[in-house]
Parts: C-alpha cells; structure tokens; sequence
C-alpha cells in the first residue's frame, strides 16, 4: 500500500526534515508515528498524500511512484487519500453539510447523490442533528467528528490523521480514537501522527518513531 526507500526531504539549506526513511505500511494496517516537534512527522504524511516529493529517494502509494506520477494520476490518488489536521481546517462560512459536501462536489458528484453520502456519513459519525450549524458554533470533540467525515466521505484507501487529538480533551480523545478504530475496521488503512505518549500508552498497534528527521 506505502512503500517508503530512501526517503530523504529538504526544504533549501536547513537540515533535512526526512533523513534515509524506509516504511512499509501493508493495506489494512493502523499506524502510529511518533516523536517530538520537528522529528518529521507532518513532511512524512505530506508525502504520503503527495503534496511534497521525495528531495531522494521513492515513495510508493498504491503502487503508484511519486517521482514519476503525472498530474492526472495525482489527481486521482489524492482522493483516495483522506486527511484530518489537528486544526480541523473546516470553512467557517459553510455549514457542516457543506464542509462535508465540498470534496464531492469538486470531483463533481451529482447533487443527489452528494446529498445521500453526507447524510449517510454524518449519521454515521452522530452528526445528523448538526448539518446545518457552522463550525464556530460547534465543540471541539463536533469539529474534529465534521473533518473526519470530511475524510472518509469518499470511502479513501488511506485515512492520514496528523495530530488529531492534539486539540481535545482526554474524554474527547478516546472518543476520536475510537472513532478511527472503527474506521480501521471497515477496511481503511490508518496512519496516525501523534506526539502524545499518553495516546500510545498500552497500545497494540505498531508504532514507527521519528527523531530529527530518522527512523528511530
């Protein structure tokens, strides 16, 4: 599913962000990468959902190459990539139905059918009574629920969640964590960023740990 060579990634002449990472991450696999502030992690997922290149080295997503993608192909792979940020990143001006709404509409889905998957995913995620509020109006715990929807309204291959609970409460965070368990349980492959020890305390899921930039 990822398959990382080599990695290395530099942004000009600072040190490099990734340093000589090989991964392997199977189809079906929930991930925890983890490490301090600047160890890589954010760069590592950016290249997994291909808006940054390897400076060296490859970096395979669904077999495709990242050095020799062309922008069509891109373009595909990418929806097949869901993304939740630790800031949410929903639009304040639209409504939880539209935010939701907005990935489809872009790839171009007819109204009724983007009508029928938000309400779908929204119930699934406890959204239902919500589409129409905006995200001010909103819990933190409802905003992070609204950008995974957001991620997971194409039913993606990958999920990539950087530092999803970051901004959450400890209740709020066993609740989101929960929540991409059971994603991962329907079939997605899970890669989660995290710096929190807590979050990864008595875990069984495979945990790959980054310090400036290596594979620790």
């Amino acid at each position: 599913m990822i398959q990382l060579f080599n990695v290395y990634k530099s942004f000009g002449s600072k040190n490099p962000a990734l340093i000589d990472v090989s991964l392997t991450v199977e189809k079906g696999d929930f991930v925890f990468i983890t490490g301090p502030s600047g160890a890589g992690k954010t760069t590592l997922l950016k290249i997994i959902f291909c808006t940054e290149k390897p400076s060296s080295g490859h970096a395979l997503v669904d077999g495709r190459n990242l050095n020799r993608i062309n922008d069509r192909e891109l373009a595909f792979l990418r929806r097949r990539i869901g993304v939740v940020f630790q800031d949410f990143k929903l639009l304040p001006r639209r409504n939880v139905f539209e935010n939701v709404a907005l990935a489809l509409e872009i790839m171009g889905f007819p109204l009724p059918m983007i009508r029928r998957k938000v309400h779908q995913t929204l119930r699934y995620l406890g959204l239902a009574n919500k589409e129409g509020y905006y995200p001010p109006q909103l819990s933190g715990g409802e905003q992070q629920r609204v950008a995974i929807a957001r991620a997971i309204i194409n039913n993606p291959l990958i999920l990539l969640a950087d530092e999803p609970t970051g901004n959450l409460d400890p209740d709020l965070t066993m609740e989101i964590m929960a929540l991409l368990k059971e994603i991962h349980i329907r079939g997605t492959t899970v890669i989660v960023a995290t710096h929190s020890q807590e979050l990864l305390k008595d875990t069984r899921r495979r945990i790959v740990t980054l310090n400036k930039g290596r594979i620790v």
